[in-house]
């Protein structure tokens, strides 16, 4: 298992009730942090999940760690009958219910207060569930991915996308200096919460990715796992099946 990185140091809290916190937190500006940090990537990135989910035409998803629900409206180009978005922090719903309203696609995207590790939802329920950037943020990543494996339907799919680390020359040693300097500098520049944008990148920097990962998701149930790595290795994309 991993090693524990907690978004801040002199507190009692749970590290969901501090991922909460600090989500709560950055929310008025991490869509633009997020698209600057990243270059606008991240967007590609999540199209192809959604060009990989297309073939199997998933009726019922959930997308979890929805955070603004970035990932919830680009899936409602799969036609879909519904869509949830599910994340730990109310304001970065209270975001992505703006948004999703802004772009008419409330009737078809709900967006849910709830934790990953609790899902309110019953068995074999989901046809797919998305993950962004949000696995590294679970406090049990065991459990976490056991109540995916729960409320997905068999045979359905489970899709993640999360950030890893480049392997290779020169992009190993590039992506290094820029997520130990440029992040938290931009982050503290232009965040409410200076220690948020140091956070993202030291959990990324201990979170098993590749092989490792696609172990872990073998470990809870998951059958045809796979990695796709993006952009030189700077996230990978995981499919798995139930």
């Amino acid at each position: 298992m991993s090693e524990k990185v907690t978004p801040y140091k002199d507190t009692t809290k749970s590290k969901k009730e501090q991922v909460t916190e600090m989500f709560d937190n950055v929310s008025s500006n991490y869509d633009f942090l997020n698209r600057v940090l990243t270059f606008g990537i991240d967007t590609s990135w999540r199209k192809k999940v959604v060009k990989i989910l297309a073939k199997d035409k998933p009726q019922l998803l959930l997308d979890i760690a929805t955070g603004t629900g970035d990932f919830a409206i680009l899936l409602s180009k799969l036609n879909p009958e519904k869509i949830v978005g599910l994340d730990i922090s109310q304001g970065m719903l209270d975001v992505g219910i703006k948004k999703v309203k802004a772009k008419k696609l409330d009737h078809l995207i709900e967006m849910v207060l709830g934790d990953s590790e609790q899902l309110p939802f019953g068995d074999n329920h989901f046809d797919a569930i998305t993950v962004g950037f949000g696995v590294r943020n679970f406090e049990d990543l065991d459990k976490g991915l056991q109540e995916i494996y729960r409320v997905l339907k068999p045979e359905g799919t489970f899709a993640v996308l999360e950030t890893s680390q480049p392997t290779k020359f020169p992009m190993k040693q590039l992506f290094r200096f820029y997520s130990n300097y440029i992040i938290p500098t931009i982050g503290t520049l232009f965040s409410k919460d200076k220690r948020a944008y140091t956070y993202l990148p030291e959990s990324a920097k201990v979170f098993p990715y590749g092989k490792a990962f696609n172990n872990i998701l073998i470990k809870n149930g998951f059958i045809e796992v796979k990695d796709i790595p993006v952009t030189f290795g700077a996230s990978t994309i995981y499919i798995a099946k139930k």
